[in-house]
């Protein structure tokens, strides 16, 4: 899951993280209060949307005095940021973060991740802060360190010393640096974070150093241990139809296709999508029900596959092991009860009642292609789609 930048700096603020002072505001009045509560006369406002490339699209100005501040909020406030992190129909943004404006003397990049080819938790530090690591990893990837981090978000001594070196802080400013690099490498480890990253984190021409910009992505399936975390949902930074499934517990991203997939099991699902590909479709979504999957549940996932205008044909491939093919059957026309369906739908089934739940959509009077081989309802469900 990810969270907004304000809500980043919330988690780090409590691993002893130094940060400029801010603000979250959704409307003028809310505006005006952290400005005089801050006694601002410059600001920098960013628009808080899930996506990167946030300056580039226009969602962050920096105010020279307050009538731009209350200015550029105007302009903010219900911004639509669109990019390559947005995709075409981009983000709204609802919320604002206001913060003074800091003197920076260095950027620096300070993050973590987890590194899949070595199973460990990773830490990364470059002293060229303030852009994409990817691209600083390409051009110059002799200004990047990777240092794993221990089990329990624990950075040797001797790991820290290396960083400030790496970096080039000296002093006091050492000291500071290495203190947020412990700090961020436990907060990664304690939060269930998928990453976690300080980008740019700056110097001041006094020497301190500041985390300006912060961000935070959790791993779904720890947030029952991350009860915070959890409260910090947006479902409005998410396509409808996607926050719609997270209602019902339904793992669903939507994709850029024509057919939609409804299937049992995430294996079964790439399995599904794949075949599609093969035989010159392409899929509309990823939606796996789960193997336990109730009535109401399937006729919920039906829903949103129909939502979505670009479907012009449904596959429902199921293995019905730990899900009843009668569940499935009798979702299916539950939701077709309460929608007009006029894409073709090919199901293909078996396992636990398959007879069962054939002849429950036999008798719906619903016109539904029912296949018993995936190739021969993939070829299908393509030809529909085309068609």
């Amino acid at each position: 899951m990810n969270t907004h930048e304000y809500q980043a700096k919330l988690i780090l603020q409590k691993y002893g993280i130094p940060m400029p002072e801010f603000a979250v505001a959704s409307n003028m009045d809310e505006v005006r209060k952290a400005v005089a509560k801050m006694g601002l006369d410059q600001a920098v406002l960013k628009v808080q949307v899930h996506a990167g490339g946030r300056g580039k699209a226009g969602g962050v100005k920096l105010a020279r005095n307050r009538d731009q501040i209350f200015e550029y909020a105007e302009q903010l406030i219900g911004m639509k940021i669109v990019n390559n992190q947005t995709g075409p129909d981009g983000i709204i943004s609802y919320q604002i973060l206001i913060s003074p404006l800091v003197d920076i003397k260095k950027e620096y990049y300070l993050g973590a991740v987890i590194n899949r080819e070595r199973a460990e938790a990773t830490l990364i530090a470059s002293p060229e802060g303030g852009m994409d690591i990817e691209e600083v990893a390409e051009k110059n990837p002799e200004k990047i360190m990777t240092l794993p981090i221990g089990l329990h978000g624990n950075l040797r001594r001797y790991r820290l010393i290396q960083i400030a070196k790496f970096m080039g802080w000296e002093g006091e400013t050492a000291k500071q640096g290495m203190k947020i690099a412990s700090g961020l490498a436990k907060a990664f480890v304690e939060t269930d974070a998928s990453l976690l990253e300080i980008n740019p984190l700056v110097e001041t021409p006094d020497g301190d150093l500041l985390a300006v910009d912060a961000k935070l992505g959790v791993d779904e399936n720890a947030l029952f241990r991350q009860q915070e975390i959890a409260s910090f949902y947006d479902p409005s930074q998410i396509p409808s139809n996607e926050a719609q499934a997270n209602e019902f517990d339904l793992a669903y991203v939507a994709l850029d296709g024509d057919i939609g997939c409804m299937v049992n099991g995430a294996g079964l699902a790439m399995s599904t999508m794949d075949i599609i590909h093969h035989y010159g479709g392409s899929p509309a979504n990823f939606l796996d029900v789960g193997g336990g999957a109730s009535k109401e549940k399937v006729a919920e996932g039906f829903k949103i596959i129909l939502s979505d205008p670009k479907v012009k044909a449904i596959l429902v491939n199921i293995f019905g092991g730990i899900m009843n093919c009668v569940t499935l059957a009798a979702g299916i026309v539950s939701a077709a009860s309460d929608l007009e369906i006029k894409v073709p739908l090919i199901v293909r089934m078996l396992g636990t009642n398959v007879e069962q739940g054939k002849k429950i959509l036999a008798d719906s009077g619903l016109d539904i292609v029912i296949s018993d081989d995936l190739s021969e309802a993939a070829q299908k469900v393509v030809e529909s789609a085309k068609g």
